[in-house]
């Protein structure tokens, strides 16, 4: 009888580029890369921070390099990307959120948010599926978008604006490329403890909302992010494009 095996999580040999890699989930998943073997490229717009990633992961015995960028910057993300062979993974975990209740949205927080999350996203999935297209190569595209790309949230409408709207181009992406060997995912993280997160926890009412909403009983650990990057950026994932992998503890369930 011959037995089916299980494909390789491995990602030896492969090119990543993280962005919002200087903290937080950004960070987790470029060290979660990078232990699977990838060369993992570090982006963020703090260029000192990245450097002392960086100088970590290679004390790990860890291939990665620095790439101080905005992903807000269109021009910039383009002129730094011609610049480099194409990467076979993206993890983009770049992203910004402004809350408010909706009647109070200023145009300006508005922009801002959808500048990051929406446009910016938009344009980083063009350049680096345009290298590989250009290059004749296959790739794992990831967007770290959230459980609220899904559902509405309290004075979350643009931020849910922005996030529905990158699932609506993975999607498109994901159809667009597929033919080409380039898988276009999301993945959809509840509330993650991060530095970022400190202030929505340190509300309680905040709190007992997002622990009443969460099945599993307890808020999000960015380690909780790490292995079903990994997952979609490996060959496990070969079939899997188009679609949101939640990561919700169950909140999207009802």
């Amino acid at each position: 009888m011959n037995l089916p095996r299980t494909p390789s999580f491995r990602l030896d040999g492969r090119r990543a580029l993280v962005t919002g890699a200087s903290s937080g989930i950004g960070l987790g998943c470029a060290v979660a890369l990078a232990e699977a073997g990838a060369r993992v490229t570090l982006s963020a717009r703090r260029a000192g921070v990245l450097e002392e990633a960086v100088a970590a992961f290679r004390a790990e015995g860890w291939a990665a390099d620095a790439l101080p960028l905005d992903v807000a910057d269109i021009d910039a993300v383009r002129d730094a990307l011609a610049a480099r062979d194409p990467y076979d993974i993206l993890v983009n975990s770049a992203g910004l959120a402004v809350h408010s209740p909706a009647v109070e949205t200023d145009p300006a927080d508005y922009d801002r948010v959808a500048d990051l999350n929406t446009r910016g996203a938009y344009f980083l999935l063009r350049e680096v599926a345009g290298r590989l297209v250009a290059a004749g190569k296959g790739g794992s595209l990831m967007t770290i978008s959230s459980q609220m790309a899904h559902v509405g949230g309290i004075d979350r409408a643009v931020y849910c604006a922005s996030k529905h709207a990158v699932e609506g181009m993975t999607k498109a992406m994901a159809i667009e490329w597929g033919p080409r060997g380039i898988r276009v995912n999301t993945v959809c993280p509840t509330f993650i403890r991060t530095p970022l997160t400190e202030q929505t926890f340190a509300n309680p009412e905040r709190v007992a909302w997002i622990e009443e909403k969460i099945k599993l009983g307890r808020v999000g650990e960015v380690e909780d992010i790490m292995g079903a990057v990994v997952f979609l950026a490996s060959d496990a994932a070969a079939l899997v494009t188009g679609t949101a992998l939640m990561v919700d503890g169950g909140w999207t369930a009802d």
